[in-house]
């Protein structure tokens, strides 16, 4: 009955570079640009021709500055770095998933009502932007009068114009998201985005579309974009002019789509169904000779979507046809192993990848994910020109490894990087890609014979605006960033020499190459505290160690009073059953009887003076080692909550991370509130000041839900304030209260101060 908590064997890695994808997740960013720079640098006299086309590139794009698209207007206007540009990325963000208008009208009104519009009226040359910005400012103004709370009769009409514009307001927030969307989208259906593609300028460029929608939650979500990816694959392939596997038009898969439990945890279970689905899909498209492309997607499913791929990869039903690609996020530390991995599968195979170079459009919610889950490091780097010096790299790594492995395409919308490429790749075959609404007016340079003469291919979402609303905000973030090239290209303050700046050199001048103020994730709380550290539970490396941590204790446990000179209670011992199997005997305890508890009543009443005299940081010193004991202990302590409280994983070590910051943080407030008196407002001639003491003995009783986090918590908040603490846990959960208490003990807390008692909750 005592099966192994965590199951350390994995998958065995199909090859050496693919134990490097592994191992690179969390690599040092110091060591990882410098290994990089050798591949991105290039000699001073291609660099200079390289610099030189960037800048003509710039040149002849801001000649035609009038002609600029309207969503590259947009966002010029209203950049993220301005508070209108953040207002408005609110409100994308938000209004789709709203359900109600009294929600709506709510959010329009805190959001747009006291904004400056009107300094963005007249701003742009696109008519479009400007009849926006009018909208905006009547809307944010018929808000403020809505807001008017003054009791005169016009302040009264004003109120009422207000309230009955509101509806009018709605219908106009909701109608300008439809025309940004209309801007990011292709068209509603894929036979739309089709026809759209084939109109005027359109005709000149190849497409890859991609059917909105991603993260299914149920399995008729997931099945409803499976259908959207048959029905899409099926129109695209009706073209007789399309060309061949590169030429023609090519669709692009999101594996989120299409599975409820695209994560790591339920890994069997999609290498089995998602692989099913996604190979119907690639042999749809192999027999319509079109290609097809598996998107990126967040860090810690790159591992599960290379396992995927690779099975695809090598069915043999496939044979022949060189049209399955991946995106590359050359974001992440992991992007030179991928394309590593990717030649040795071509190599194997005999088949060749198409491999889209992207830099990443994930940045923040990876970096806010490191430092949620306590990551010993961030999946990406942390400084724009890293990420440029990696994807420079990157591209020289996919160009050498020659056609018959790999077709290189190169998505970017910056000058610098499509010089550089061009000037590397010299007669080589490949690609570049922009997104449907972005670069235009920069690849009007790139493509034609009298141009660069390479072809681009857009990417081009399809779908209704209700679909829309991650892919919008990723680009709302992503190129409304002060930093982007898009939102620069245009504006005549950034010289052409700063925004074209080769991003070796940029790295070369660098005092740091981590970003100072993106501390690592165990630093986030600066000079306070220290943040616990997590599990990447993405991670087959950190998930073996983590199974061999816990599986070296399968109990049997035991739990006891712990009160010094108390007798041994005459109770009767209690069996405590795995909540996953109850026949599973996971240990006993014993509770305390009434001269238990009389004994430990008295302990405490006599130590807690003495205690209450020990120095604030002291007691504080001794709270930090006991949240050292207990990440040491995280093995046990999350074997513990799985078998006696029936959590899971995940919620385990949350367990274990909340009980150590709750020891930490608490640690710092003790410093803070008792470390000296605070001197408080006092008249003239008289000194006050606050003196903070225990109060004397508290009982903390925790409940079994959060069996180490509350139960510590408890304990923490009150020994710390120079009180003497009885602690009594959940009765379904005494095993781990006691382990907590004895680590507790041994980091310094005294025994007569912490005393311990199990029993019935009644």
């Amino acid at each position: 009955m005592n099966a192994q908590i965590l199951s350390p064997e994995l998958s065995p890695p199909d090859s050496s570079a693919r134990e490097r994808v592994t191992a690179n997740w969390l690599r040092d960013e110091t060591e990882m640009v410098n290994s990089l720079l050798p591949e991105a640098e290039l000699p001073d006299s291609e660099r200079e021709k390289v610099l030189a086309r960037a800048s003509a590139l710039v040149e002849r794009v801001r000649k035609h500055a009038d002609e600029q698209s309207a969503i590259e207007a947009f966002m010029r206007q209203y950049d993220l770095s301005s508070e209108e540009g953040v207002l408005l990325m609110c409100v994308a963000e938000a209004l789709l998933r709203i359900p109600d208008t009294d929600t709506i009208d709510m959010l329009i009104r805190d959001k747009l009502g006291d904004a400056d519009w009107q300094k963005h009226l007249g701003g742009s040359h696109s008519v479009l932007v400007n009849a926006s910005t009018w909208g905006l400012m009547l809307t944010g103004r018929m808000v403020n009068l809505a807001d008017d709370t003054r009791r005169d009769v016009r302040s009264a009409m004003r109120r009422l114009a207000g309230r009955a514009g509101e509806p009018m307001i709605r219908a106009a927030v909701h109608q300008a998201m439809r025309i940004m969307g209309h801007q990011f989208v292709m068209g509603r259906t894929i036979d739309a985005a089709m026809e759209r593609s084939e109109k005027k300028r359109n005709r000149r460029y190849r497409y890859s579309f991609d059917m909105l929608g991603e993260a299914a939650l149920t399995q008729p979500d997931a099945d409803r974009y499976q259908q959207a990816y048959r029905d899409a694959i099926k129109a695209i392939s009706t073209d007789p002019d399309a060309g061949d596997v590169i030429e023609a038009s090519s669709i692009s898969v999101k594996l989120s789509a299409l599975h409820p439990r695209y994560e790591f945890g339920k890994r069997e279970r999609v290498l089995e169904e998602l692989t099913e689905k996604v190979l119907e899909l690639a042999q749809m498209a192999s027999e319509r000779g079109i290609a097809l492309t598996i998107d990126a997607e967040e860090a810690d499913r790159l591992e599960l979507s290379l396992d995927v791929a690779a099975k695809v990869f090598a069915h043999p039903s496939l044979e022949g046809w060189n049209g399955l690609g991946m995106a590359v996020q050359a974001y992440q530390k992991r992007a030179p192993a991928v394309i590593d991995w990717m030649i040795d599968m071509a190599r194997k195979y005999k088949r060749r990848w198409n491999v889209r170079l992207v830099k990443g459009a994930y940045w923040d919610t990876e970096i806010k994910r490191s430092q949620e889950q306590g990551l010993s490091g961030y999946p990406v780097f942390t400084r724009k020109p890293n990420t440029d010096v990696a994807y420079l790299a990157c591209a020289r790594k996919l160009l050498d490894a020659g056609s018959d492995l790999i077709y290189p395409q190169f998505a970017t919308h910056n000058a610098h990087t499509i010089a550089w490429v061009h000037q590397v790749a010299g007669k080589r075959s490949y690609e570049f890609q922009r997104l449907h609404g972005m670069g235009v007016d920069l690849y009007d340079e790139v493509i034609g014979k009298d141009k660069l003469d390479v072809p681009c291919r857009v990417y081009a979402p399809v779908g209704s605006h209700e679909d829309l609303l991650p892919y919008l905000v990723r680009r709302l973030l992503e190129n409304g960033a002060n930093t982007s090239f898009v939102n620069r290209i245009f504006d005549e303050e950034v010289s052409v020499d700063e925004l074209i700046a080769d991003p070796c050199q940029s790295v070369h001048d660098f005092k740091s190459l981590t970003h100072p103020r993106i501390p690592m994730p165990v630093d986030i709380f600066a000079e306070q505290r220290k943040n616990s550290m997590g599990v990447n539970f993405a991670n087959e490396n950190e998930i073996r160690q983590l199974a061999n941590e816990i599986n070296q204790h399968q109990g049997p446990w035991k739990a006891a009073p712990l009160v010094p000179g108390a007798k041994t209670p005459n109770g009767t011992t209690v069996d405590v059953t795995d909540p996953a199997d109850h026949r599973r005997v996971v240990g006993q305890w014993i509770g305390g009887d009434e001269s238990t508890v009389d004994t430990a009543i008295g302990n405490a009443v006599k130590a807690q003076p003495d205690w209450d005299r020990v120095p604030a940081e002291k007691r504080a010193q001794i709270a930090e080692q006991a949240a050292e004991l207990l990440e040491a202990h995280r093995g046990e302590l999350v074997a513990m909550c799985v078998r006696e409280a029936g959590k899971s994983l995940p919620d385990g070590i949350a367990e274990v991370r909340e009980a150590a910051d709750f020891c930490r943080y608490y640690a710092s407030m003790a410093r803070k509130l008792f470390g000296a008196p605070q001197d408080m407002p006092s008249p003239t001639g008289e000194t006050n000041r606050l003196f903070l003491n225990g109060r004397g003995v508290f009982v903390c009783i925790s409940p079994w839900n959060f069996p180490l986090a509350i139960f510590v918590g408890e304990v923490m908040a009150a020994v710390l304030a120079g009180n003497a603490v009885i602690a009594k846990p959940a009765e379904q959960t005494s095993l781990i209260g006691y382990a907590a208490v004895k680590l507790l003990h041994e980091a310094g807390f005294p025994e007569h101060v912490l005393q311990f008692i199990p029993g019935d909750g009644a």
